[in-house]
């Protein structure tokens, strides 16, 4: 049961991501990145990027995930991953971080669209169909539907996957990056929250 909630709220947090540069919604999911201030109940105030604390309402049986280290190694073809990239001067999309998902999130916030990490920041989420050596490190062809495209995995590049925590990772000072839902009335609510584990903080 505890896997099968953990994906649920995967789905409802990652199925959210493409709709927003495909189809514009009214009230389109707010990114908050930062680090903890405190836990009240199910309340999380989050210092932010910008340095202004953001205040969520996490659900009641809301999931918690860290990241693990891999490596390029680790990448294979028909692997599901998704992968924060910027445009190199080689006019190659350069992955900024890369994250391999397990079988059971293949094919979640499937395609590339518009992140906001960085200025001009792409994300995408699909299934490698090859892997080829480079001299930045390694080029990864992924297909998603209706599309293709090339990631420039470097030696430096983080590359991740996921694990189940709990409410315990979520303490002072921890980096968290939550996919967060703003209600009629303005407040944030989540049911999910990837979380610093082991000094591996979410780089997404």
């Amino acid at each position: 049961m505890r896997s099968q909630s953990f994906f649920a709220a995967v789905f409802v947090a990652v199925l959210a991501m493409p709709a927003i540069a495909q189809n514009q919604p009214a009230n389109p999911p707010a990114r908050i990145r930062g680090t903890v201030d405190k836990l009240d109940g199910q309340a999380l105030t989050v210092k932010s990027r910008d340095g202004q604390p953001v205040t969520v309402t996490l659900a009641p049986n809301v999931t918690v995930t860290y990241l693990v280290k891999k490596s390029l190694g680790d990448i294979k073809a028909g692997d599901f991953v998704a992968s924060t990239s910027t445009k190199g001067t080689d006019g190659k999309n350069h992955s900024v971080e890369l994250r391999i998902f397990p079988e059971a999130m293949r094919g979640l916030g499937e395609g590339q669209y518009a992140w906001d990490l960085a200025p001009e920041s792409l994300m995408t989420n699909a299934t490698v169909s090859g892997v080829t050596g480079a001299p930045q490190g390694q080029t990864l062809k992924v297909t998603y539907k209706g599309g293709e495209s090339e990631l420039v995995v470097g030696p430096d590049t983080p590359i991740l996957g996921y694990g189940s925590g709990d409410m315990s990772l979520l303490k002072p000072g921890a980096a968290v990056f939550i996919v967060a839902q703003k209600q009629p009335d303005g407040a944030l609510t989540a049911a999910r929250v990837t979380a610093e584990k082991d000094g591996v903080k979410p780089p997404m």
